[in-house]
């Protein structure tokens, strides 16, 4: 008896923790003005949140992302990039001659643009960004890859704003890319 308990008492106070709402770190845009947080309600239910210092701007009701993923806001706060570190692995193969070697598993958005209302602006696959040659350097996980360095253990400096309100940062293959708004 005693143990039945003491293992109500447990799930009761080990309940609300799983339901805790989760957040990405907040990043501030490059001017200063603006910051963005995606906020995990619960699985499944989001909100990509634009914020002022004097409080919230916009709010997306839709998962653009996770919480472990990076969100980038523009310098008058309209659009945000969302970077998937870990992105899922794709499953169609590209068409074309051009595109013929490449495998099914490269062909994945690995960045997405915003506006504030949720509409996608503008999307990146992984073979905008890597060579069809540097592939091979891509980290293979069962249902996802490790494609920027400075990440996810993978060496090299991670994904930055610049003062010029552009993203920098380097895949695996170490080239530099940049992203605007």
């Amino acid at each position: 008896m005693l143990r039945f308990v003491v293992v109500v008492l447990v799930s009761l106070v080990t309940l609300p923790a799983l339901a805790a709402e989760r957040s990405s770190r907040a990043r501030v845009s490059a001017n200063g003005t603006f910051s963005v947080r995606m906020v995990e309600q619960e699985p499944g239910k989001c909100v990509l949140e634009v914020s002022k210092e004097s409080g919230p701007l916009w709010a997306v009701k839709e998962c653009v992302g996770g919480v472990d993923d990076l969100y980038f806001v523009s310098n008058d706060g309209e659009r945000v990039w969302v970077i998937y570190p870990l992105a899922p692995k794709g499953t169609k193969k590209l068409p074309g001659k051009k595109l013929k070697k490449v495998p099914a598993w490269a062909n994945t958005v690995v960045a997405v643009q915003v506006d504030r209302h949720g509409g996608r602006v503008d999307e990146r696959r992984l073979t905008e960004f890597v060579d069809q040659r540097e592939l091979a350097e891509v980290r293979q996980m069962t249902q996802h890859l490790k494609w920027l360095e400075g990440l996810l253990g993978v060496p090299g400096k991670g994904p930055r704003l610049t003062d010029a309100g552009r993203i920098e940062f380097e895949t695996v293959g170490g080239k530099t890319h940049k992203l605007s708004f």
